[in-house]
């Protein structure tokens, strides 16, 4: 196969991500890339709900277990590995399949990012010590007035995504969503779009079984093998940092700790919901529509057919591009579309067939 082309799966966190990024591995001859920005640390396991072994085992991973803890991995470190790993996967390979739930993974790599300012340590070790001597409050307080719009969407418990979006706004004077609205590079692949989600209540409740399936397979000894190593960044996330708060005393008991985690994790997953509803380029399945995913992969693959979108770095925008016939290119149309509006850039047209495909994949009731 001369295209080369990645199927992503996105959703929030217990949505069935794994099982279904394993089935279509497994139907297509692919290995999977974890867009994760918990899973990719080696040592840290339970808390962050890692595909089994025997799943390992079964279809090939990437970007799991990738970097130690002691380390500092950024968004753009991802970025610029992913899209090395799969740039060499492609020489033998003709299908990828990137899934996980880290919206900021994903939008490095269909946009690329922007030139962040490089930041000086010592900015960095100064957020640190705020942060150890007085916790979390002053950062997230720090965020929400310099950078309200990333402040909708950050994790408000993740102490290193708080303090990487404050010093790139003390290096730079400009907010971290600045940088993140720019244009970068297009992504060079096809690409098929699949979000997985779940009614609210139906997801809230595999979120708590999940927390308590963590606490049984001895999240707390996890935790307090790693004491002494609590004031890392990467431990600084949802089942780590309370179990640390719990061994200072700031909970009166397990109980109360662990609903802390399933109400934080819940929150979570509401900021990744929102994030990619914001996308309007996804395809969203129910659980009840499992099995309509492969057919529905395999009906984009041998469609004539092509989608490609790039998001526009001024106004939040995304630009999306059809082509029919793609050898020829004898038909196609430009759209630009938000979560509200689609308007029709330019257009055109030979045959019926291709306007009345744009209307059903895109939910258009009129090409105008």
């Amino acid at each position: 196969m001369e295209e080369k082309i990645v199927i992503f799966i996105s959703g929030a966190t217990a949505v069935g991500k794994t099982e279904t990024a394993l089935t279509l591995a497994k139907m297509f001859d692919a290995e999977i890339f974890s867009a994760d920005s918990r899973q990719i640390y080696k040592e840290i396991n339970i808390g962050t709900a890692k595909p089994t072994q025997e799943e390992l085992d079964t279809v090939p991973h990437h970007f799991i277990n990738h970097v130690s803890i002691q380390g500092t991995y950024t968004v753009g470190d991802f970025e610029r590995d992913c899209k090395r790993k799969l740039k060499s996967y492609f020489e033998e390979k003709d299908i990828a399949i990137v899934a996980g739930g880290t919206g900021f993974y994903f939008r490095s790599l269909l946009n690329g990012l922007d030139q962040i300012p490089s930041v000086d340590k010592s900015v960095v070790d100064k957020w640190n010590t705020i942060f150890a001597e007085e916790g979390i409050s002053p950062l997230r307080e720090y965020v929400k007035e310099h950078d309200p719009e990333i402040f909708k969407t950050i994790d408000k418990s993740n102490a290193h995504r708080l303090i990487r979006a404050i010093t790139v706004h003390e290096a730079s004077g400009k907010p971290l969503s600045f940088f993140q609205k720019q244009a970068g590079e297009a992504f060079p692949y096809r690409s098929i779009f699949i979000n997985l989600i779940r009614p609210r209540e139906e997801l809230y409740q595999r979120i708590n079984e999940r927390v308590l399936q963590m606490v049984e397979n001895g999240l707390m000894d996890e935790v307090k093998s790693f004491e002494d190593l609590k004031h890392l960044n990467a431990l600084q996330t949802v089942g780590y940092s309370e179990f640390f708060d719990l061994l200072e005393g700031k909970f009166d008991s397990e109980k109360e700790a662990i609903e802390m985690i399933q109400q934080n994790t819940r929150r979570y997953s509401k900021r990744q919901l929102t994030w990619f509803r914001k996308e309007s380029f996804w395809k969203h399945f129910l659980p009840s529509e499992i099995d309509l995913i492969p057919k529905y992969v395999e009906h984009q693959l041998s469609s004539p057919f092509e989608f490609n979108h790039h998001r526009d770095a001024s106004n939040g925008w995304t630009d999306i591009t059809i082509t029919a016939n793609r050898e020829r290119n004898s038909s196609s149309i430009a759209l630009r579309m938000n979560k509200k509006n689609t308007t029709v850039v330019s257009k055109d047209l030979n045959g019926n067939d291709f306007d009345k495909w744009v209307e059903h994949e895109m939910g258009l009731v009129e090409i105008v």
